[in-house]
């Protein structure tokens, strides 16, 4: 493994080569300590459980994560911009990556810099000027009347049991259902505004719009006999939303509207259950005219996202951990996403202004299309809340190169599957016309990762990368020019497929 890894190594730019050794050395050490150091960095109430039990050692993980995050090193990690850095950090991510892949052991985790000249005074500026926005305290509904649409709230309870919320602007057109991605909900659809969010352009042409919203986020936290309160709740991965939760809202929104079929328009983790549906569940291609998949995420061997990337190399560690000591949700402000803000972003205003959203820093950023003034609405909707397990099982792709469903170990894989690996998703059964959205500088979804779903989709009729070299995951729902660059090309596909 030393040889592989040196060799490796060596193949970086010769004065990255020592920062790389020293910063791979400084997170072994931290890794020597994981298990403490996942109780004290997911929740508050985790760290003061690790400090109850173990006091000594909870101690002793703490001062050297404040020893790491205060070196030099991690200073220049943090506040040197540029491509070629960025890129060396993510060769050395790919290492250990690779490692693991060969022996199974744990990786070292990655801090991936942000990439971004920004002039501070104007951001906090126009950040400001958004702070009185009431958009930002109104519910989703009351946002869609307010924006001039009528709306309706409608529920469907899934096969095991979990009660969903949609929101549907009714229309006189053809059915579009919205998928939100990870940490998302039917708001991400909404926030941007009347002029720019997909619900409301779709609205203003006349289709009938409905949002859908998977289990656990905050408008489906209900079960018909768990509550979020119980582990069982949380048990749940993209799987489940593709296998029970998609097909439950498609059934209902098609029978609700007396349709055969609909157009649905999928982000990021949207996409992904999309394709987990019609791999799994590949009589409902039927029911599908057209999918259109902004960001598409199933393939994730190039992913960049530091939490993903963190959670890639000990999944079943962190997820068994977690487990024991009932951490089962993604919480918004939780110690883990408090360090990567300071990893990633540094300290000072503009930290806390950009940095302190857990999507944010899950999915990455970018200030070309970034609208920083519509900020404040967008945090007042997002996160929405996830499974630990959603995230886990994005971080199991990492290490498997496959699209498959998630791994529980050898032994359970054994008893679930018939087999010691999970089962790859037959993504070739998926029969229903797919167009794939993608760009260069998406942390979830790599142009190398998509060219192989693309691949072995059988009825991918149309693949479009977004021109422009600094447009990011978030960009696909948000971008300033969103009309422009995203929903023309939608618009036109919509209508090829009605």
């Amino acid at each position: 493994m030393n040889v592989r890894l040196c060799t490796r190594l060596k193949d970086l730019r010769s004065d990255q080569f020592t920062r790389a050794v020293m910063f791979y050395h400084s997170c072994v050490m931290v890794y020597k300590s994981v298990f403490v150091l996942i109780l004290s960095l997911c929740t508050c109430h985790s760290q003061l459980l690790a400090d109850r039990l173990f006091p000594n050692l909870a101690a002793s993980t703490r001062e050297i994560t404040n020893t790491l995050t205060n070196h030099s090193l991690f200073k220049f990690l943090t506040k040197t911009a540029g491509d070629v850095f960025a890129d060396t950090v993510y060769s050395i991510t790919r290492i250990p990556v690779a490692v693991v892949r060969a022996i199974g052991s744990i990786e070292v985790p990655s801090i991936i810099n942000v990439r971004n000249n920004v002039d501070m005074d104007r951001i906090l500026a126009e950040y400001a000027s958004g702070l009185a926005n009431e958009d930002a305290t109104l519910s989703v509904d009351k946002l869609i009347v307010k924006y001039g649409h009528p709306v309706e709230k409608h529920e469907v309870i899934t096969e095991d049991g979990y009660v969903l919320t949609m929101f549907r602007i009714p229309g006189n057109g053809s059915v579009v259902f919205l998928m939100h991605g990870l940490l998302g909900s039917a708001d991400d659809y909404v926030i941007a505004g009347p002029e720019s969010s997909l619900a409301c352009l779709l609205a203003n042409d006349g289709y009938d719009v409905w949002l859908g919203n998977a289990r656990g986020n905050k408008h489906s936290r209900r079960h018909i006999s768990l509550a979020p309160s119980e582990a069982l709740f949380w048990d749940f991965s993209w799987h489940e939303i593709g296998n029970y939760d998609l097909p439950a809202m498609i059934d209902y929104t098609l029978n609700t509207t007396d349709k055969k079929s609909l157009q649905y328009i999928g982000h990021s983790q949207g996409t992904t259950s999309f394709f987990v549906m019609g791999s799994q569940r590949p009589e409902y291609n039927a029911k599908i005219d057209l999918m259109i998949a902004l960001s598409p995420v199933s393939y994730m061997s190039h992913q960049r996202s530091p939490p993903v990337r963190l959670m890639a190399p000990g999944t079943s560690i962190i997820d068994t951990t977690l487990k024991s000591f009932g951490v089962y949700e993604i919480l918004p402000d939780s110690q883990i996403f408090r360090i990567l803000r300071r990893l990633m972003c540094g300290v000072g205003p503009l930290s806390q202004v950009l940095c302190s959203n857990a999507l944010l820093l899950t999915v990455g950023f970018g200030f070309s299309e970034l609208n920083v003034t519509n900020l404040p609405v967008i945090y007042g909707h997002v996160p929405s809340g996830a499974s630990v397990k959603q995230l886990a099982h994005f971080g199991q792709e990492i290490l498997s190169g496959e699209f498959r469903q998630y791994d529980y170990g050898p032994k359970e894989n054994k008893r679930k599957y018939g087999s010691v690996t999970p089962p790859n998703y037959p993504v070739e059964k998926i029969s229903a016309p797919v167009s794939l959205f993608y760009s260069n500088d998406d942390w979830m979804s790599h142009p190398e990762d998509v060219d192989k779903l693309y691949k072995r989709l059988v009825n991918c009729i149309d693949i479009y990368k977004i021109p422009h070299e600094q447009f990011n995951h978030l960009d696909f729902i948000w971008a300033k020019n969103f009309k422009s660059i995203i929903f023309k090309r939608v618009k036109k596909l919509l209508k090829a497929f009605t």
